[in-house]
């Protein structure tokens, strides 16, 4: 069975999942494959894009989704994770959860008979990592070689990104300020894959380092769910980070622009930047649905 609660969890799967999406998006897979099957979806947090995308790749692979919000679970009330793992895998084939923290999903996980995917917790993203990669597949033919810096706050998706790309044979770099860097626990993994595919993996609070022979610049939001309470701050510490035209010229000819969404245009980016010719931010969006399609395949397909 196995469950994605991170990349780590598809280390030796992960070129097989992403090309099971590329057929998926190009039509090439059975119809309705998982006709029958029932997804609950447990969301902690807001979604525009995690929740569509899974409920309508559900509905096009021929199953079902159920939304179900902390105020629609007894968990929400305080019942134990772990009865809410065993109940719910008696009704369905599968969970999709969007999570505060990534410590409850693991739990879930533990305590579940069926697959569980996550959405997103504040340690990781891996559907988007995974949706970011078909993109950049599709924008630059492929993967090794090529070199992607994440610009800003070392958040939960540029955790995800850092254990996904040297798996590839794509190098990474991370520019963030003091104190924004990524999770120590993640860059020790990080870079562990990157010594097993001779790839590099560099974190570092000058752009211009971090940004030389870039073919990917990927910036996300400052403040993210929960942080809320140190948004002034963020703000005046992240500044300096803003992808803007000046930053993009840095990059190799060529370069794309990618952002998870939602994005605040005039803080973390320039409407230049995220509304120009380099950037691919909606089909970025759109393949959520085909890497998560591959995803509930890949973990709910008998």
């Amino acid at each position: 069975m196995g469950s994605l609660l991170s990349i780590a969890d598809i280390k030796d799967n992960v070129t097989c999942i992403l090309d099971l999406a590329s057929k998926i998006k190009a039509g090439e897979m059975e119809e309705k494959p998982l006709e029958g099957k029932t997804l609950a979806m447990i969301f902690q947090k807001s979604s525009t894009r995690t929740r569509i995308s899974f409920d309508v790749g559900m509905y096009q692979l021929g199953g079902r989704a159920i939304f179900l919000s902390s105020n629609d679970l007894q968990m929400g009330r305080g019942e134990p994770i772990s009865d809410t793992a065993k109940v719910l895998s008696r009704f369905v084939d599968g969970i999709m959860i969007r999570a505060i923290k990534h410590s409850d999903v693991e739990e879930l996980a533990e305590h579940s008979d069926v697959p569980v995917i996550s959405g997103l917790t504040d340690l990781e993203h891996p559907c988007q990592a995974l949706a970011d990669m078909l993109t950049i597949k599709e924008h630059l033919g492929d993967w090794k070689g090529k070199k992607i810096c994440f610009v800003g706050d070392g958040n939960n998706v540029c955790n995800s990104l850092l254990l996904i790309a040297p798996l590839l044979g794509m190098d990474m770099s991370v520019a963030c300020p003091k104190g924004y860097e990524p999770a120590d626990k993640i860059l020790k993994i990080a870079q562990e894959y990157a010594d097993e595919n001779d790839t590099q993996i560099i974190i570092s609070d000058d752009i211009g380092v971090a940004l030389e022979n870039v073919d990917v610049v990927y910036t996300d939001v400052w403040v993210s769910m929960g942080d809320e309470a140190e948004a002034k701050q963020r703000e005046i510490d992240l500044a300096p980070f803003q992808v803007n035209s000046d930053l993009m010229s840095i990059a190799n000819d060529g370069a794309i622009f990618m952002h998870c969404l939602p994005a605040i245009r005039g803080q973390e980016v320039t409407g230049e930047v995220i509304d120009g010719p380099q950037s691919v931010i909606y089909d970025e969006a759109e393949n959520r649905l085909h890497a998560q399609k591959a995803v509930l395949y890949y973990f709910m397909k008998d």
